[in-house]
């Protein structure tokens, strides 16, 4: 099970680490990124598709409690990953998890000297997943390894006796819990037995070295529970009908009571949203104080009452991020705004902040400190829109800033595209957050993709690297992305102004962002497409219908076709949207289909197919069981009654996206083919007649 690698540093730096570069504190500006090159037309040789869409090739590095090893995921034998541990004092590396046929998946220390991991296989697709994802346990040094959970079937590996193992159904929690010991909280997540209930999540209290458990006395029909700064049950969440309940345990007593209640699906009288606890008891939540925007607030779980003012507030953001402890200081915020940051508290990581900053200007660097600190050392990664993730440590004590992988490694960011974020105004007067994206030395008459995201009551997308858009840049696209009316993030008013506005006002926001793209002078009016997925597919489809004079093509991906489609499930396939979903939540925010029945069919892409005349590229995924088969089959037979230039590709073992690299590769070469067969670079030859 577990393959020493000791003194094979450089053998794991192959997999691990695009390379390990110690920077003096007058070395060069960065190790990230170097100052940018002058501007210059897009390359002649187009970048690999695999370079944007392949696997990342180092992710989630992760440092123990006290900060003094690594753990990572590298790759080993039939590129599979394995779990493997770096001593940061020495450089010294073990790999302490693998699996024959499989991958190593989630991973997480649960004390200084263990760590607990599940299986997965990357190699397969969504409907061919076979297997629960296991529970496993190990010492840093490789001992003490442990089977702790069941993968559906029989144990991977003897270890004792069998019937010690715990069901499928369980998982690790969210939290990582106190990391302070053998001992760890798990869920088990009760399955109703139909597809789409929202399970009930029990709480188990494990033992990670014999694998011995007891079940957590609390309140029953959770589904969602937080631990308090110590690791113990403090919070847990529940839903009745359209209401979502949570539930607070007095730490002096041990009772549950009620600390507050809104509704599910629409937020509507909800007064916070928990995140987590203090040292000191205190509860930090999300929270609108009676303004537009969620705040970062205290809040005392005795009074129900919230400080008097935030700890953080964004300029034109609803607050959404986590809090970052070290030891029993609340040192830092970690945020997302236009992009990813962090807001520290503390002078000391303050001073460490501008103290990488000035080594890698031209970079965002997110500082993540170990959790209990005994040693200087902390993780550094950097980002930008046009630099994938980099990972680095760095020790505050030598100043010595190591590179240890990248998530990209064959991007080059001088031949990635820029973004900016932008804002224009819809047709009534809603200012729309954008990400406008352009390719490298372009700006002026470019073919544009509007790029629709899924949701649609989601936050779309924030300033940095991105595979698909800088895809599409670096074939000479300029790429919009709209928030529009709906998205989360932006405020409670924009996100309520999209309620029953598919295919209406959330559609026009969408269009407006085309033309103010096109009034700007980025975009050349007479080639541009729209592309999304998921609600993204379903906006596509109703933007040929509502403006064919402004859009040329479209691609649709595991799009909606239809909203009587969502709310009734075909014989032979569910969807897993909840019923409570629909019963209570899709009838407020996207139609009621009784009351609203008249709104519906005139925004339904299936009911007005036949007024979709522009190219058309429809991608499914066979297992898809958030928008099934059917929505794709149904609209393709209908529009290609009328349409004869409509492309159908279906990937059958992919689910809601696409999971595997080649499927991603094999989509998105179809999707430069024909955006350039109807938008591309070509076509502005022979529309100017050059």
């Amino acid at each position: 099970m577990q393959t020493p690698l000791r003194p094979l540093l450089a053998t794991l730096c192959a997999n691990l680490c695009a390379a390990v570069l110690a920077l003096s504190a007058a070395g060069p500006a960065t190790a990230a990124e170097a100052p940018a090159a002058p501007a210059a037309a897009p390359t002649a040789v187009p970048i690999p598709a695999g370079h944007f869409f392949d696997n990342p090739g180092f992710s989630r590095p992760l440092l123990s409690p006290s900060g003094g090893h690594l753990a990572v995921l590298t790759t080993g034998p039939q590129q599979r990953l394995r779990l493997a541990v770096l001593n940061l004092s020495d450089l010294s590396a073990k790999v302490v998890g693998e699996f024959p046929n499989s991958d190593v998946g989630d991973f997480r220390w649960i004390s200084d000297e263990r760590l607990m991991y599940t299986e997965a296989d990357r190699k397969v697709a969504q409907g061919e997943v076979r297997y629960a994802p296991g529970l496993y346990a190990v010492n840093r040094d490789g001992t003490a390894y442990r089977q702790l959970a069941r993968t559906m079937g029989m144990p991977f590996f003897g270890n004792g006796e069998s019937s010690t193992l715990l069901p499928w159904h369980t998982f690790m929690l969210p939290q990582a819990g106190p990391q302070d010991g053998e001992q760890v909280y798990v869920a088990n997540v009760l399955y109703r037995g139909v597809i789409g209930a929202i399970p009930k999540v029990e709480l188990l209290r494990l033992n990670t070295l014999n694998g011995k458990s007891t079940d957590f006395t609390g309140p029953s029909g959770m589904h969602n529970w937080i631990l308090d700064h110590a690791g113990a049950p403090r919070l847990a969440v529940s839903n009745s009908g359209d209401s979502t309940l949570i539930h607070y345990r007095d730490p002096a007593s041990g009772e549950w009571r009620e600390l507050g209640r809104y509704s599910a699906f629409t937020g509507v009288n909800q007064a916070f949203e928990p995140l987590a606890f203090g040292p000191d008891g205190m509860l930090y939540v999300a929270a609108n104080a009676g303004g537009d925007f969620k705040a970062l607030y205290t809040l005392d779980p005795a009074t129900g009452k919230l400080g008097k003012e935030p700890l953080l507030r964004l300029q034109g953001y609803d607050f959404k991020g986590g809090l970052i402890f070290g030891g029993d200081k609340l040192l830092g915020v970690s945020f997302l705004a236009d992009g990813q940051g962090v807001e520290w508290l503390d002078a000391g990581m303050k001073a460490v902040q501008q103290a990488v900053d000035a080594r890698l200007p031209h970079t965002v660097n997110l500082l993540t400190p170990p959790a209990r600190p005994r040693t200087p050392w902390l993780l550094v990664t950097s980002y930008s829109d046009r630099q994938p993730a980099v990972h680095m440590v760095y020790n505050t004590q030598t100043k010595l800033l190591q590179r240890l992988g990248d998530s990209h490694a064959a991007i080059k960011s001088s031949q990635m595209g820029t973004q900016e974020v932008v804002r224009y105004k819809a047709r009534d007067g809603l200012e729309i957050p954008a990400l406008l994206t352009l390719p490298k030395g372009r700006d002026k008459n470019l073919p544009l993709v509007v790029l629709v995201h899924g949701g649609p009551y989601a936050r779309g997308g924030s300033w940095g690297w991105s595979p698909d858009v800088q895809f599409l840049a670096s074939r000479g696209y300029a790429v919009l992305q709209p928030e529009f009316r709906g998205s989360l993030g932006f405020g409670t008013a924009h996100f309520r102004a999209g309620w029953k506005q598919w295919g209406l006002k959330m559609q026009d926001d969408i269009a407006d962002g085309a033309r103010w793209a096109i009034a700007q002078g980025y975009a050349d009016p007479r080639r541009v497409c729209i592309a999304g997925a998921s609600y993204g597919g379903y906006a596509t489809l109703m933007g040929l219908v509502n403006d064919p004079g402004l859009y040329k093509c479209g691609v649709n991906w595991v799009g909606v076709t239809d909203i009587e489609l969502l709310y009734k499930d075909k014989w032979s396939f569910q969807s897993d949207l909840p019923e409570e979903w629909k019963r209570y939540g899709m009838p407020v925010l996207i139609g009621d289909l009784e009351k609203d029945a008249a709104q519906l069919k005139t925004t339904s892409p299936l009911a007005q197919a036949a007024r979709i005349t522009q190219p058309l590229l429809l991608a499914y995924g066979g297992a898809d069981r958030r928008v099934p088969l059917y929505h794709g089959t149904k609209f393709r037979d209908a529009v290609k009654a009328t349409n004869k230039d409509v492309e159908w590709v279906e990937y059958e073992h992919e689910g809601h996206g696409w999971s595997l690299p080649q499927t991603r590769v094999d989509f998105w070469t179809r999707v430069e083919k024909f955006l350039d067969r109807h938008i591309g670079p070509q076509r502005e030859v022979a529309d100017t007649g050059k």
